[in-house]
């Protein structure tokens, strides 16, 4: 009886409570509950050397042919067209655009780069329309995710949840209220800790990513020997095998 006993309690506090995998708790008040947040601000991206442009400029006038990048192909519409057809920020700072020339595009926003472009395409062509995005805007997901990846991102920004949901959601083992967020910039390398359990993230600074930003989940302590549901098959196996072996030598 106590070898059984002994078992179900190693059992039960090998189970993972709801409360280590459920997002965005409430706190413990139920009734000081909030329900509205403030929407934090994304922090804009500056465009730094290594980085990668796609710029295309729209126009009806045929001219508009001769700003496209020199031996550029047809798709862009696949992750190594929108790259092949990109431009590299070099080590200066500049990108190289075709007619134009060098461009300073160092420390500057998406925005900033494609109104300096815009000017700059004007003064050939008019009524153009010149579009800028960044072509590495990447992220990764490491650890206790279900599809742990790089995930590349086509929008111009996205949320530490959308990333989540990208990796197809944690698993029942991660550890969720001490998200390593690893993100780099041109003076280093810098680490913080997120909690997707506090519902303070939804207006923290590190509630949308940045571009080539890494998101590592741990596991919990003990995950080899944890149950993300009740094993009700193995408890009952276990009292099955117990109560029989107990039976068998008491005769």
């Amino acid at each position: 009886t106590g070898l059984i006993l002994l078992l179900g309690a190693i059992l039960l506090s090998s189970c993972i409570p709801m409360k280590r995998i459920k997002y965005l708790q409430d706190p413990k008040d139920a009734n000081s509950a909030r329900t509205d947040f403030k929407k934090p601000e994304a922090i804009e991206y500056l465009v730094h050397k290594g980085d990668n442009l796609y710029v295309r400029v729209n126009s009806l006038d045929e001219k508009s042919n001769y700003f496209e990048k020199s031996g550029s192909i047809d798709s862009y519409y696949s992750e190594s067209g929108i790259y092949l057809n990109s431009y590299t920020v070099n080590d200066s700072g500049y990108v190289e655009f075709p007619l134009i020339g060098k461009i300073l595009v160092n420390n500057l926003t998406i925005e900033q780069i494609q109104q300096k472009l815009q000017e700059k395409v004007n003064e050939y062509l008019k009524n153009t329309v010149v579009i800028v995005k960044l072509a590495n805007f990447r992220v990764s997901m490491l650890g206790e995710f279900k599809n742990p990846g790089k995930y590349v991102v086509y929008q111009d920004k996205i949320n530490i949840f959308e990333a989540v949901a990208m990796a197809g959601d944690m698993t029942d083992f991660a550890k969720r209220n001490k998200v390593l967020l690893v993100r780099q910039s041109e003076k280093g390398v810098k680490t913080y800790r997120l909690n997707l359990n506090d519902y303070s993230l939804l207006e923290s600074d590190f509630y949308y990513l940045m571009p080539n930003d890494l998101v590592y989940v741990e596991p919990l302590k003990g995950k080899p020997f944890a149950f993300s549901e009740f094993p009700y098959v193995l408890i009952l196996s276990t009292v099955t095998t117990g109560l029989l072996l107990i039976n068998y030598f008491s005769k």
